[in-house]
């Protein structure tokens, strides 16, 4: 035992981020063509993966508001659904890619990276640039060759944060990737051994995926009518959009939703739903309910009840009746002609309506 007031090795711990980073190069080519877009309108460029998530970028050649026409503005979009979203830094420039330029374009980006601040891209998130270069500076600039120009995006995504014994700092595992290497298989369709004709197009994925996600594909796939060593198996599917179909693989492999335009979410929930359900997906079915009971209204309420009352959804048909409370909401529902075929298809519905609406 060291005598009290001797120097003594201090305990140590440490406090590790997990981070994960990237860059993508988005080359504008033929320039001066974009400047025809008006002001407030922009071009999105293709997604992109850094970090295990996907991005994208908007391009407003003339400003993204009428405050910054003279300037390109830009905004880098998290393109997917992500619970709780993504807390990341990320640095926009302009870039030639020139060799001899690589280590000092390089260590600018670093320095630049290390001082930005930390930006939380909540689900489906964007974060603006909307003063990114002046045209004027960017026609003059060296950085504009044959009417092309390329823009780098770098991010730095930062996955949590864990307190360790300082022994353990120099040894950190990641967070489990499982879910983006799945969803790059499901992509590159390798090793696929199950192709399904959906309307007029032809999926490709995994038997043993699909199996392990859905009691109904296991049934489907690995069955007592099933060659369990076939090569290749094909399935019809019958009452289902591609797309559909598309969106439920893509929740299989990855447990992500994939991007819809906002106009077609409420659409898209729904037909979601119907598709969980008839595969025996809970999960997903509930993550449908909850984006659903956000497009309540009185034009939708009669639809989506509808579609609880056939699919069980207890949840989202009380948030439905909720919603109806209110006497003038409900006057304004009774009165459309959805609420006449509600009364007509789901006549237990409207029962359940009338009766919670009574006085008590």
């Amino acid at each position: 035992m060291s005598p009290v007031g001797a120097d003594a090795e201090p305990a140590r711990s440490a406090i590790v981020a997990y981070m994960a980073s990237g860059h993508h190069l988005l080359t504008i080519r033929g320039y001066s063509g974009t400047k025809a877009i008006p002001t407030g309108e922009c071009v999105k460029s293709r997604p992109f993966t850094i970090g295990g998530h996907l991005w994208r970028i908007d391009y407003y050649p003339n400003g993204a508001t009428s405050e910054v026409v003279e300037y390109i503005s830009l905004d880098l979009v998290l393109d997917e659904v992500v619970v709780g979203g993504v807390t990341a830094k990320c640095d926009i420039c302009l870039t030639r890619g020139v060799t001899s330029e690589v280590a000092e374009e390089e260590a600018e980006r670093a320095a630049s990276l290390a001082s930005r601040s930390v930006y939380n891209f909540p689900s489906q998130g964007v974060s603006s640039c909307s003063k990114f270069v002046k045209r004027e500076d960017l026609e003059r600039s060296k950085h504009l060759r044959n009417d092309s120009f390329t823009i780098r995006i770098d991010i730095v995504i930062i996955q949590g944060c864990q307190a360790v014994e300082e022994h353990a700092a120099l040894v950190s595992v990641p967070p489990c990737d499982l879910r983006w290497h799945l969803g790059e298989l499901l992509e590159t369709k390798k090793g696929a051994d199950v192709v399904f004709e959906v309307g007029r197009e032809t999926v490709a994925a995994h038997r043993c995926i699909l199996a392990a996600r859905s009691p109904v594909f296991s049934a489907e796939l690995f069955g007592p009518m099933k060659e369990g060593n076939a090569t290749m198996v094909a399935v019809r599917i019958e009452d289902m959009d591609a797309g559909v179909f598309k969106a439920l693989l893509y929740f299989v492999y990855t447990g992500l939703l994939p991007e819809t335009r906002k106009e077609d979410e409420q659409t898209m929930y729904q037909h979601l739903l119907v598709a969980a359900d008839r595969y025996g997906m809970e999960r997903l079915k509930l993550i449908c309910e909850e984006k659903l009971c956000e497009h309540i209204d009185v034009g939708s309420a009669a639809t989506i009840l509808a579609l609880a009352d056939q699919h069980h959804c207890e949840g989202l048909k009380k948030v439905c009746f909720s919603f109806l409370a209110a006497p003038a909401t409900l006057r304004l529902f009774m009165a459309t002609n959805d609420f006449q075929q509600l009364s007509e298809s789901c006549p237990s519905v409207v029962v359940e309506l009338m009766a919670m609406s009574l006085p008590h």
